[in-house]
C-alpha cells in the first residue's frame, strides 16, 4: 500500500480553490501509484477558520467542497474539514473512495492554549476511526490526539496496523523536532508506525513549517519531506511497516526561523493581494534583516526602500542603506525629514513654551517618517513592513503611530540578539548586509550620539529576561533567582507592564518562538497585578 502525504499550502476561506487543490494532488498521487491520499488538519478550509466556523454558510460551502473531491476515482483521501452535526461542530477527518464515505473522525484532544482556541469553536470527538485498505487497518488522528496517549491507544485498540495523522501544527523554534519525538512516544506505546502530513504556509501570524514524516515500529525517520516547500511525500507500508523512502535534510534553527520568516511575508503580502511591500530603511541593523526578508519572499521588483535622514542620521547609515539597496536591486527613495520636523516645532512651539525637550522630539521624527511612509502606501497599495523586533515590544522602545505604523510586524516575535544571529546566517548564504551594519552599536539615531544602551540593559541581559519571563512564564523572583541583577529585571517587568497598550495596537508579525505577542499573549491593559 502507498500513501501520498499531502503538503500543501491551503487559504483560509477558499475553500473551492482548497478543493481544487485537493483534486489536483489526489490526481498526482495516483498516477505515481498512491493508494490514499492525506491532507493537513482542516486542509479544506486553511486553518484556523477562527469565526469563520461560527457562521451555517461556512458549512454550505464546506458540503460543497466534500461533494467536488469525492468525485475522485481510483484513491483514497483522508480530507481534514470542520463539519456541523445538529448544534455541534467538529475538527473532522473525512475518508472518501469512489464515490462513498467510509467514515468520519472528530478530533478528541481540542487544544486551547498557546495559538489555540479549539473550545471556543468545536466539540470533543468521542470514539476512534479505523478503515481497511488493501487488507490494511488504518487509524486516523488528528494533530493534537497524537500529542496524548489516549487517542493512539483507542485507535490501536480498534484495530489499526497503522496511524495516519492530519496536522496544522503552527511553528515555532525547534517545534519540528519536539512533533517527531511526540510521534515517537506513540509508537512506542502502541507498537504501531505513523504517517504525519503538516501544513505548508503562512497565515496571519501563524506559519506552518511542513517537515512531513513517517516513522516505522521501532520509531525511526523513515521518510521525510522537505521544510516549508509543498510536496507530496510516498510513503511505502509492506511487511507491517512503513518501508524506507526519500528523507529531505531538515534545516537548523537560524534558517528554520529565517524561512518562517519569508513564508510569513510572503502569504502574508500574496493571499491579502498586496503588490508589494514598502519599508524605512534607517542604516541598522533591524531594517536591514527586515528588507532581506521581503526581497527573499517577495522578489526585488516588488519591494521599496525609503530612507529618511533627520540631522541626527549619521554620514554612515546613508552610507550602507545605498551599499544595501545596491546589492538587492529593490526601488528606493531618499527623503529628508528635517524641514518637515522644522515645521511642526514651529507649530507647536506656542505649546511647548517653556517645557524642556524630551522624547516627544524623539517621537515625532519617528511620526513623520511613519506619515511618509503610509501615504505612499496609500499611493502604490503596498504595504508597510514594520520593522521593531520583539526586545523593543517588550519594553516599549517603539513609538505608537511612528516606527509602529504599517500593516505587518516582520520581526515582532525575534529578539535583538537573535536579529544579529539571522543577519549573519543570511549573509552566509550571500553578502547582502553590509558587515558594518551588524557590527554597529544600535541606535534609534533620535538625538545626538544616542546608543539603545543608554536606556535598555544590555541586550543579551534583555533578551535573556524577556525569554523567561515572556516565553516561560517565570515571575521576576524565579529571573532573580536565577542569578539576574534585580535592577534589570524589575525594569523590563516594569517596561513590559507599561506598554501593553502599545502591543496590543501593532500590527500582526510571524510567531516564531513558543509564545509571541499575538493570539498567546492576552494579558489585560489596565492591570494592578504586580
Amino acid at each position: 500500500m502507498r500513501i501520498a502525504l499531502a503538503q500543501f499550502n491551503p487559504v483560509v476561506g477558499d475553500i473551492a480553490g482548497n478543493a481544487k487543490k485537493i483534486v489536483d494532488l489526489a490526481n498526482a498521487a495516483m498516477a505515481q501509484g498512491a493508494d490514499i491520499l492525506l491532507t493537513p488538519e482542516l486542509a479544506l478550509t486553511g486553518y484556523s477558520p477562527e469565526d469563520l466556523l461560527l457562521r451555517d454558510s461556512f458549512y454550505r460551502e464546506v458540503a460543497r467542497g466534500l461533494d467536488i473531491i469525492e468525485q475522485l476515482d481510483g484513491i483514497t483521501v483522508i480530507v481534514g474539514h470542520p463539519t456541523k452535526i445538529g448544534n455541534e461542530r467538529f475538527n473532522a477527518a473525512t475518508v472518501l473512495r469512489d464515490g462513498n464515505r467510509l467514515g468520519q473522525y472528530h478530533k478528541m484532544q481540542l487544544p486551547n492554549n498557546e495559538v489555540f482556541d479549539e473550545c471556543r469553536y468545536f466539540t470533543p470527538g468521542a470514539a476512534p476511526l479505523v478503515f481497511e485498505q488493501n487488507g490494511v487497518k488504518v487509524g486516523v488522528l488528528i494533530c493534537e490526539d497524537i500529542w496524548h496517549l489516549e487517542p493512539a491507544a483507542e485507535t490501536a485498540d480498534a484495530g489499526a496496523e497503522l496511524i495516519v495523522a492530519l496536522n496544522a501544527s503552527p511553528f515555532h523554534r525547534d517545534k519540528i523536532e519536539t512533533r517527531q519525538q511526540m510521534a515517537r512516544f506513540r509508537v512506542e506505546e502502541t507498537g504501531l508506525p505513523i504517517a504525519y502530513v503538516q501544513m505548508t504556509g503562512g497565515q496571519d501570524e501563524l506559519v506552518f513549517d511542513g517537515a512531513s514524516f513517517a516513522l516505522n515500529k521501532a520509531g525511526d525517520v523513515v521518510a521525510q519531506a522537505a521544510a516549508y516547500d509543498d510536496e507530496l511525500l510516498l510513503v511505502d507500508f509492506a511487511d507491517s511497516d512503513f518501508q524506507p523512502g526519500k528523507r529531505a535534510a531538515l534545516p537548523d534553527m537560524l534558517e528554520s526561523v529565517y524561512r518562517a520568516l519569508v513564508v510569513g511575508v510572503r502569504d502574508y503580502i500574496g493571499k491579502n493581494g498586496f503588490p508589494g511591500a514598502l519599508l524605512g530603511l534607517s542604516g541598522g541593523i533591524d531594517s536591514a534583516l527586515t528588507l532581506a526578508v521581503a526581497v527573499d519572499a517577495l522578489g526585488s521588483d516588488k519591494v521599496h526602500a525609503v530612507m529618511m535622514p533627520s540631522r541626527y542620521t549619521a554620514d554612515i547609515s546613508v552610507t550602507d542603506s545605498r551599499d544595501m539597496i545596491a546589492r538587492l536591486g529593490v526601488k528606493y527613495d531618499e527623503i529628508e525629514i528635517w524641514p518637515m520636523y522644522e515645521s511642526f516645532m514651529a507649530a507647536l512651539a506656542p505649546s511647548f513654551q517653556g517645557l524642556e525637550m524630551d522624547t516627544t522630539e524623539e517621537n515625532l521624527q519617528a511620526r513623520i517618517r511613519g506619515t511618509l511612509l503610509m501615504a505612499l502606501s496609500n499611493k502604490s497599495g503596498k504595504l508597510v513592513l514594520t520593522t521593531g523586533n520583539k526586545s523593543e515590544m517588550t519594553t516599549g522602545y517603539c513609538t505608537l503611530y511612528g516606527d509602529m505604523a504599517g500593516g505587518f510586524a516582520v520581526l515582532k516575535d525575534v529578539a535583538k540578539t537573535l536579529v544579529f544571529e539571522l543577519c549573519r546566517w543570511r549573509n552566509t548564504v550571500s553578502d547582502v548586509i553590509p558587515e558594518r551594519i551588524i557590527t554597529r552599536p544600535p541606535s534609534a539615531e533620535l538625538r545626538p550620539d544616542q546608543k539603545d544602551q543608554d536606556s535598555l540593559p544590555p541586550y543579551e541581559i534583555l533578551d535573556a529576561i524577556m525569554a523567561r519571563y515572556v516565553e516561560d512564564n517565570q515571575s521576576a523572583a524565579d529571573i532573580i533567582a536565577a542569578g539576574y541583577a534585580e535592577a534589570d529585571v524589575n525594569r523590563v517587568v516594569r517596561l513590559l507592564k507599561i506598554n501593553e497598550y502599545k502591543r496590543r495596537q501593532a500590527p500582526v508579525g510571524p510567531r516564531v518562538t513558543p509564545r509571541g505577542f499575538g493570539k498567546d499573549w492576552r494579558y489585560p491593559i489596565t492591570n494592578k497585578f504586580s
